[in-house]
C-alpha cells in the first residue's frame, strides 16, 4: 500500500500546532500528523502529516494559507520493509567498552565488549546517531576515570540503551523515565531482551516530578539525551536533582547550540568537565559543583 507524506513549513508554534490539528480534519484524515521545531535558529515549524490515501491537496492548499504556511509539498513514498532496510544498513556500532547490535548481528560481538542489543525495529537510539554515541562515550570515559555510578537516571530514556550501558558496569538499580508510553514500552522490552530485569526499572514520567524519581535523588549520574530547548528547561531541577560533585551527561544539541546550554547549566552551579562533538551534534559531560 503506498504511503503519502505532506509536508510545510511556517513561523510560530501556536499557528504550527493549530495547523496540525486543522490538518486532522481532512477528508481522507492522516494517520499521523507531526509538529515539530527546526532546530536552526530560524524559527521556523515543520509540519506534516502522512496518509494511506492521497490526501486533498486542494485542502492542503487552503489550510496552507489560512495558516500563513508555505505551500505543501505533496510526495508518494516507495513501499518498503523498513525492518529489512535498517538491518541491512546498520552496522553494529562499537562506543568504547560497549558493543550496540540487533540479533541479526549477534555472531559479531566482540568477547571483551559489553553488548548491548537494541533491535532494528527500535532503531532510535541505536547508538548510530551522534548523540546516543557520544552520550555512551561519556560514560565510558567517566568509567574509564574510576567513577561508580551508585544512583543513576536516565532520563527521556528513548529505547533505554543509556540505562542499560550503565546497568552493565555498575551494580545497583538504574532508573529510566520517558514522557512517551510507547518509548517506555520499547524500553521495558530492551530491557528484558538484555537479561537487565530488575537492573533498570523503566518509569513514564516528564522530567523529575514522578515520585519514585525524587526518591531516588540525589543522583551521582543522570543522562539526558534530549533536545537544547527541555534541557536548558531542565537546568534548575537537574541541578537540585544531583549529588555535590555528581555529573550530567547531555545530548540532542547541536554543535552551535552547546555555549548556551552550558551557559544555563553553569549559572545553576553545574559547570562544564568534558565536550564532545560528533558530526552537527555535541555530548556535554557537567559537573555539579561540590
Amino acid at each position: 500500500m503506498p504511503t503519502f507524506t505532506a509536508l510545510t513549513t511556517l513561523t510560530g508554534k501556536d499557528p504550527a500546532e493549530a495547523l496540525g490539528e486543522a490538518m486532522e480534519r481532512l477528508d481522507p484524515e492522516p494517520t499521523g500528523v507531526g509538529v515539530f521545531e527546526i532546530e536552526d535558529g530560524s524559527g521556523l515549524w515543520e509540519v506534516g502529516g502522512y496518509f494511506v490515501e492521497k490526501p486533498d491537496e486542494a485542502g492542503l492548499a487552503l489550510l496552507a494559507v489560512a495558516f500563513g504556511a508555505k505551500p505543501f509539498v505533496v510526495s508518494e513514498l516507495p513501499e518498503t520493509d523498513w525492518v529489512a532496510k535498517v538491518r541491512r544498513e546498520l552496522s553494529p556500532v562499537q562506543a568504547g567498552r560497549f558493543f550496540v547490535y540487533g540479533s541479526h548481528d549477534a555472531d559479531q560481538v566482540p568477547d571483551d565488549a559489553l553488548p548491548l542489543l537494541i533491535e532494528a525495529a527500535m532503531a532510535f537510539g541505536t547508538g548510530h546517531h551522534g548523540t546516543t554515541l557520544g552520550c555512551l562515550r561519556a560514560l565510558d570515559r567517566l568509567a574509564g576515570e574510576g567513577f561508580v555510578g551508585k544512583s543513576v537516571v536516565d532520563i527521556g530514556c528513548g529505547t533505554a540503551v543509556l540505562a542499560m550501558a550503565a546497568a552493565r558496569i555498575w551494580e545497583g538499580e538504574i532508573l529510566a523515565s520517558d514522557i512517551d508510553p510507547v518509548a517506555v514500552e520499547v524500553a521495558e522490552a530492551n530491557v528484558t531482551a538484555n537479561d537487565l530485569t530488575g537492573r533498570v526499572r523503566c518509569l513514564e514520567a516528564g522530567g523529575f516530578g514522578h515520585p519514585e524519581l525524587r526518591k531516588a535523588a540525589p543522583y551521582d549520574l543522570v543522562f539526558a539525551n534530549i533536545l537544547k530547548a527541555p534541557l536548558i528547561g531542565l537546568a534548575a531541577d537537574m541541578s537540585g536533582a544531583l549529588a555535590p560533585g555528581g555529573y550530567a551527561i547531555l545530548s540532542g544539541i547541536l554543535n552551535d547550540q552547546a555555549q548556551e546550554v552550558i551557559d544555563h547549566y553553569a549559572q545553576v552551579g553545574t559547570n562544564l568537565y568534558h565536550q564532545e562533538q560528533i558530526g552537527d551534534w555535541t555530548t556535554l559531560i557537567l559537573r555539579k559543583q561540590s
